[in-house]
């Protein structure tokens, strides 16, 4: 009995039931079949799934996707609609019509879908059993990351490179005859990813105090002496699976305080790597970099350290586990980052990320770029 098999089994549940496109997590990994259009995804307890598609993608479906598949006319829907011409209420119907009995959905199933289903059977709230499934890795999945991955380090070697390539003038960075900006390099790694089959969206190219606001995407003009944070989670476009890298570097030397705060991050990432392996906690892991970060003066939580440690990368590039309060028990075949960052408003952020495979014997990195600040 598998793990979606045991999850119906404890709610009395005869089915799992999945709606959306491929850009639903769950139903890529489940069907592994690329739409749109959302497709219904079934699977009865102890048997294999099916995807219930439109006629126009059924042949299609059939040829591509991991499970068998179903038109909606098979499944009865266009008869229902002759009698019920509201579409959740139709769609329920097929459904309920199909399992003979309670079902069980994701918490991001629809709640027009999981009401209208309620009408003819027990709907029941799965905690997130498919999520969990999906964050343990297989060989073939840890092979599409690291082939993620290599494009990454592409991308991030030509933005470091344009950087380290420039010259200062009156404090601004410029590259030939223009200045260079966030803009140009994000543009510069995209265009590099697009060639590799990678699709990149909302890098962080960000520049002096902008850099002490984790997530700003950062803008205009690149300047000397200033950390510059570039974080890139491209996703690959045949496979659906993302990377996730970030480093901080600065043309020139920057000031005391970011050196030290460079440092200090370095060996929190440091000490994290040789925390992480199956059977560790992740919070514990989360909590000892804290207390890394708090004996060379560092706060954490309202700034300083403001984030957890590190997140699984998957079909999403945010999904279990966390390493971070409230983590998870890490497990053979997680992958994860490890990116420790200390911000501070006024002085700037420094972070620095590499993605990973949790072994039984600890983490198996799968960065292979430097870290080095000055360039």
């Amino acid at each position: 009995m598998d793990a979606l098999d045991k999850s119906m089994e404890e709610c009395g549940a005869d089915a799992y039931v999945l709606i959306g496109s491929s850009e639903n997590a769950d139903m890529r990994y489940l069907t592994r079949f690329l739409t749109t259009d959302p497709v219904v995804y079934i699977r009865k307890r102890g048997g294999n799934g099916t995807i219930i598609v439109s006629q126009m993608e059924y042949e299609r479906a059939v040829r591509e996707a991991a499970v068998p598949a179903m038109s909606r006319a098979e499944a009865g829907f266009l008869k229902i609609l002759e009698e019920e011409k509201d579409r959740w209420r139709a769609l329920a119907r097929m459904i309920a019509e199909y399992v003979e009995g309670p079902v069980l959905v994701p918490p991001t199933f629809p709640y027009a879908l999981g009401t209208a289903i309620s009408a003819y059977c027990p709907v029941h709230l799965d905690p997130g059993t498919v999520g969990k499934i999906r964050s343990v890795k297989s060989r073939d999945e840890i092979a599409r990351i690291r082939r993620v991955q290599r494009a990454t380090e592409m991308a991030m070697g030509l933005a470091v490179d344009l950087i380290r390539r420039s010259k200062p003038r009156g404090g601004l960075l410029y590259l030939g005859r223009s200045q260079l900006t966030s803009e140009r390099i994000r543009l510069a790694m995209h265009e590099l990813l697009r060639s590799r089959g990678c699709l990149a969206r909302e890098t962080i190219v960000s520049c002096g105090e902008d850099t002490a606001t984790p997530h700003l995407k950062g803008s205009g003009p690149l300047r000397e002496g200033e950390p510059i944070v570039i974080d890139i989670f491209p996703r690959d476009e045949e496979s659906g699976y993302y990377s996730d890298m970030t480093r901080t570097v600065s043309k020139g030397k920057p000031a005391t305080e970011i050196r030290e705060m460079y440092a200090a991050v370095r060996d929190a990432q440091d000490q994290a790597a040789v925390s992480i392996r199956a059977g560790a906690d992740g919070s514990a892991v989360h909590l000892a970099v804290v207390d890394l970060f708090k004996e060379r003066g560092y706060t954490s939580g309202l700034k300083g350290f403001t984030h957890n440690l590190g997140h699984g990368v998957g079909l999403e590039v945010h999904e279990l586990p966390s390493l971070g309060p409230g983590g998870e028990t890490l497990e053979a075949g997680n992958v994860v980052t490890n990116e420790p960052g200390l911000y501070y408003p006024g002085t700037g952020g420094v972070r620095i990320e590499n993605i990973g495979v949790v072994t039984r014997k600890g983490f198996r990195c799968l960065t292979r770029f430097p870290r080095e600040l000055v360039v």
